[in-house]
Parts: C-alpha cells; structure tokens; sequence
C-alpha cells in the first residue's frame, strides 16, 4: 500500500512539464488548488479535463497516476458517506436508522471529485521535478521576503528534505511491518481502538529510525560544510523560458474565468 503513495517520488521524464521552471510548477500548483475551491460545480467538468491533459502532457503512465490515488480512497469513501448521510433533504435510501439524501450524496461525489483532483494536482509538482530543482525554486520565490526576516533557503530546504523522505518513512513503515507480523503481531483484527494500540510497537521503531536518519543527514552537511544559501553556487541557474510565459498566461486566464464565474 505505501508504494502507491505518489507524493515525494519523483517520475524521470523528459516532457513538456517535465522541461517548465520549478517556480512555474509552484505557482501554477497553487493557482489550481485555489481555483478548485473557488470553481462551481458547473466547472469542474473543466478542471477535470486540464487534470486529464496534465497527464497525457506529462507522459506519466496513466496506471502509475491511478495506483498513487489509491491510499486516499478510504479518506475519499469517509467523506462520502459523511455527507451523504449527515446531510439534511429529500431522503434517498433508507439503512436502518440512517437515512441518504439526494443533497447530501450530491456534496458527497463533490468533495471526493475535490479531493481526487487535489492530490492529483498536488503529486504532479513532485513527480515532474526532482527535490533538488524543487528547492530552488521555493528559494527564489521567497528570495524576495528575506528582507522581511523570512529564512528563505531554510525553508525551502526543510520543505524539499520533507517530501524527500516521504517514500523512504513509507518504505521504512512497510519494512518494520513486516518484521513484526513475521514475530506475530496482528495489525488487521479487532476493533478500532485495538488496531489502535497495535500500532504502538509500530510507531517506536519508526519514530528511532527517523531521528537516526535524521541525525545521519545533519552530520553528512556538516561534514560537506553546508553553510545554508549565502554565496553559494548552482550546476543550474533557473531560466524562464516560452513554455513558462505560457503556462502562466493559461494560468491567469483560468483564475480570471474562475473568479467571472463567481460574480
């Protein structure tokens, strides 16, 4: 299950998005997610259909986007039957006590399309730029606030070093499960509050391993003799080219359209 996680991996590729500025990607990200809270429902056909040319643009596998949206199906199907069954109006099905409205399944299927489109979304910034080029460009967008106080590169490096190390927790997780349930540890049966307290020997070993690795990445920079962003030199300067004026002028028409279609 933790392999199908797509945010924080990286997808190596040579397309379109693949080639655009990092900084291009970071605000482009963050227009769409702002744009998808603020789109009616008449417009997400339309988000949808840019999502689906994301993918066909990028030349990521379509199989490998679908198995990264997998672990967010549990969270997907709560929120579903949260609203649908919570919501007040015209009833739909009838469950015992419980009672489905026509409202509440209409803003269930909205907010898991919301949520899918999200992530999917968010894991394409990760997947088409490598952590290295990332932190660059979170750097030269709050390059301008350093006169504020703001530790640009501090930030931007604990950021990318974050989502780096999403796959490897993952995979650690999946490691030290497996351990355990070699020993005989049960992690499947009993209730919630059970699988709760079975997670316990879990949560230990992962939490040592994370301060050890940690630890590890602190004395691998001091051996280098990492001083932060001053007077340091890049392999790559960032550069603007025609693909990024075009993306942000596509991206500035779509904000423009959501917010019309507000009024």
């Amino acid at each position: 299950m933790f392999k199908n996680i797509a945010i924080g991996q990286y997808y190596p590729g040579n397309s379109f998005i693949h080639r655009l500025d990092p900084r291009t990607k970071i605000v482009a990200t963050f227009a769409f997610i702002v744009c998808l809270f603020l789109v009616r429902r008449s417009g997400y056909a339309a988000v949808s259909l840019i999502a689906a040319l994301l993918v066909l643009v990028s030349r990521i596998p379509a199989k490998f986007v679908v198995r990264g949206l997998r672990p967010v199906l549990y969270i997907a199907l709560l929120t579903f039957l949260l609203n649908a069954f919570i919501t007040p109006g015209h009833p739909l099905v009838r469950i015992g006590p419980l009672v489905m409205t026509y409202e509440g399944f209409c803003q269930g299927v909205f907010l898991v399309w919301r949520l899918v489109l999200l992530v999917l979304i968010t894991s394409f910034l990760t997947l088409t730029t490598p952590p290295v080029t990332l932190t660059d460009g979170i750097e030269r967008l709050l390059r301008p606030y350093r006169r504020l106080g703001v530790p640009a590169h501090e930030l931007a490096m604990m950021m990318t070093i974050a989502l780096r190390f999403i796959p490897t927790l993952l995979e650690e997780t999946e490691k030290i499960m497996k351990a355990q349930m070699a020993r005989g540890a049960d992690f499947e049966s009993g209730n919630i509050i059970q699988k709760a307290k079975n997670l316990i020997p879990l949560l230990v070993p992962l939490f040592v391993s994370a301060f050890r690795r940690a630890d590890e990445l602190a004395v691998a920079m001091e051996a280098r003799c990492y001083h932060g962003g001053d007077s340091r030199t890049r392999l790559k300067e960032l550069h603007y080219s025609t693909g990024d004026y075009l993306v942000y002028g596509f991206t500035g028409l779509m904000f423009a359209a959501v917010l019309y279609t507000r009024r």
